[in-house]
């Protein structure tokens, strides 16, 4: 009996982070920008990302990206993130191994020793540089959309925890961020289930207590993942500093997170804390790298915002093909709440 769906699949991982990429199987959407590309697949085609995102083919720790047409004449290609509770406008990880694959199976010719590529995003056009050796990118930075800060220090009643400062940014897509050790915790491996759980908390205070809009798309709106952060330490030739970001419905990002790390880099900015082109070492919970760079500052509606660029390398780990049966009895996949942080989990 022939399959009801097939998808070609590139299975790889930016500094950890399990970020396959979709390269066959899935047909262009009218459309005039990738925002609204996006919002189609959101709101027509959304059984798509349950079936590769969820089990038995998918698991808690992995996102997919849609290779689509561009609609800025100026890009190579276009690409959609899905990640299991939304479409972020926009993911830094996702991008470095998005790039990765388009160049590395050759859908976007290689040059040696540099191929820049543009890629159009719903968040805008983004510009990634690669550096490329015997038909391996060694390493793949990207100039992000501009990245600027909604507010500092803002005060917000958790329950069940109290008052907390946290800091509200644009690096993609909108981040509320929060010192550890301010709630009592420090960024480790081991520490991973009390991290998402007290991170998934104070999102949800945030979100129920604030509503920021971004000032040149008021379709993108509200907080919808947390950063932890660690202070700076002065390294090598500029700041360094650990981070993890909890991705909803309930897990750790095991990048240092691109879009993050945009984030942080408007919030240290805003802050003085880090000068324009002084390198910044971001790590995650599991040790691997990203270096941000500012490279300048602009104006995104009335906020003061930078230039944000990331580097980082993503590593292919398979080529294969996704199938759903037509007799299969889960033809969106199904959550198990020992590895799927449920709602009345979070709220125990």
């Amino acid at each position: 009996m022939p399959a009801t769906r097939i998808f070609n699949t590139v299975g790889v991982h930016a500094a950890g982070e399990v970020c396959d990429v979709v390269v066959g199987g899935v047909l262009d959407v009218p459309a005039k920008n990738m925002y609204e590309k996006m919002m189609h697949f959101w709101e027509k085609e959304d059984h798509l990302r349950q079936l590769l995102l969820n089990e038995p083919r998918g698991s808690s720790a992995m996102c997919h990206n849609l290779i689509l047409p561009p609609c800025n004449p100026e890009a190579d290609a276009g690409f959609i993130v899905m990640e299991h509770e939304e479409y972020p406008p926009m993911s830094g990880a996702n991008t470095i191994a998005t790039a990765t694959v388009l160049l590395e199976t050759g859908m976007v010719p290689m040059k040696e020793p540099v191929t820049e590529v543009k890629l159009d995003t719903p968040a805008g056009l983004v510009t990634v540089k690669a550096e490329c050796s015997n038909g391996k990118c060694t390493s793949v930075s990207f100039h992000n959309v501009p990245a600027f800060v909604f507010v500092l220090d803002k005060e917000i009643d958790v329950p069940g925890i109290g008052s907390v400062k946290v800091d509200v940014a644009w690096g993609g897509m909108i981040y509320v961020l929060v010192d550890a050790a301010s709630v009592g915790l420090k960024i480790k491996n081991v520490n991973g289930a009390s991290l998402v759980k007290i991170g998934e908390r104070i999102k949800r205070a945030v979100q129920s207590q604030t509503d920021f809009v971004h000032p040149e798309n008021p379709k993108i709106r509200g907080v919808t993942v947390l950063e932890f952060t660690e202070p700076l330490t002065s390294e090598r030739d500029g700041k360094a500093a650990v981070n993890t970001v909890v991705v909803s419905p309930g897990r750790l990002d095991r990048s240092p997170c691109g879009t993050g790390t945009c984030a942080r880099l408007a919030v240290l900015h805003a802050r003085g804390q880090l000068a324009e082109g002084e390198p910044f070492y971001h790590r995650s919970v599991i040790g691997t790298e990203f270096v941000g760079r500012i490279h300048g500052t602009t104006k995104v509606g009335d906020y003061p915002a930078v230039y944000p660029a990331v580097t980082g390398r993503a590593w292919i780990t398979s080529y294969k093909q996704v199938v759903l049966d037509p007799t299969d009895p889960f033809p969106e996949g199904f959550r198990v709440g020992d590895t799927w942080h449920l709602d009345e989990e979070l709220d125990a």
